[in-house]
């Protein structure tokens, strides 16, 4: 009866939760205040225009960035100030497609796919690379480009190639960078679909940011919009459409006029 009880308390804690977090850079705010909690095995997307923030809340997360009040919390664990080993513990539970895949030149892909195993949990180099060509099969790629170079891959098999890095570790949470950047649409379902497929057959938590919102509709389990570091809406993917916010409709179906103003400068 315990163990039941201690099991659902555990399952009731976020997987992520932030409170309050400001980040500021000089004069610029760029965070406001930011309140989510992302429950185990949740996806959640954050959508909202350049320069809102997207990408200093996910570095926050991660603490590559220190928030300047607020506080996040990974498992119930306040991770807003740690640093050295804490901070590997805590980074070794995370999984990250960047955006344009960010693979290494140097490396072949099995290496690039292996990495993390490699250099962060010590993985022998053999055991890596069955690993790693493994795991290249769950995102549809054949064991012989595990020895070629990422220039020798298009646009979309490198995609394939960072998922694979970003699930090798077998991770507990995952980022997904704009996942479907500079894909064309089919390639971009594609993705989008072996995300989903991926974060389920891990059981993972994913925290995405994107500006496409077919790919949002598709991985996400709910959606929250940031606008002038805020969180002005959040809610399931099922309510996009009628989140009753003009700023959401507005961004959503990308129209110029509304409430959200572009700065063109005039040449």
């Amino acid at each position: 009866m315990s163990e039941t009880l201690e099991l659902n308390t555990a399952m009731e804690v976020p997987k992520i939760a932030l409170k309050g977090v400001k980040k500021a850079f000089g004069p610029k705010v760029v965070l406001d205040g930011v309140d989510l909690e992302i429950k185990r095995g949740e996806s959640v997307v954050i959508i909202g225009g350049s320069g809102t923030g997207k990408s200093v809340l996910l570095k926050s997360i991660l603490g590559i960035l220190t928030p300047d009040s607020g506080t996040i919390q990974i498992d119930g664990e306040d991770t807003t100030h740690i640093g050295g080993r804490d901070r590997e513990r805590a980074l070794a539970k995370f999984g990250m497609l960047f955006q344009g895949a960010a693979l290494f030149d140097s490396l072949p892909v099995w290496e690039n796919v292996a990495f993390g195993l490699i250099q962060g949990h010590g993985v022998g180099r053999k055991e890596a690379r069955e690993r790693a060509i493994a795991t290249l099969g769950a995102v549809g790629l054949t064991p012989d480009v595990a020895n070629l170079s990422p220039s020798e891959l298009s646009g979309g098999m490198q995609k394939r190639v960072g998922l694979a890095r970003a699930i090798c570790t077998n991770p507990e949470i995952i980022f997904f960078d704009e996942p479907t950047t500079g894909l064309d649409p089919i390639m971009a379902d594609v993705i989008n679909d072996l995300i989903v497929k991926c974060v389920k057959d891990l059981g993972a938590t994913a925290l995405s940011i994107t500006h496409d919102m077919a790919s949002a509709r598709k991985i996400a389990d709910r959606i929250a919009m940031l606008y002038k570091g805020k969180l002005i809406w959040v809610g399931p993917v099922s309510q996009i459409d009628n989140s009753g916010n003009p700023y959401v409709d507005q961004f959503i179906h990308g129209r110029a006029e509304g409430p959200i103003q572009m700065q063109i400068k005039a040449f």
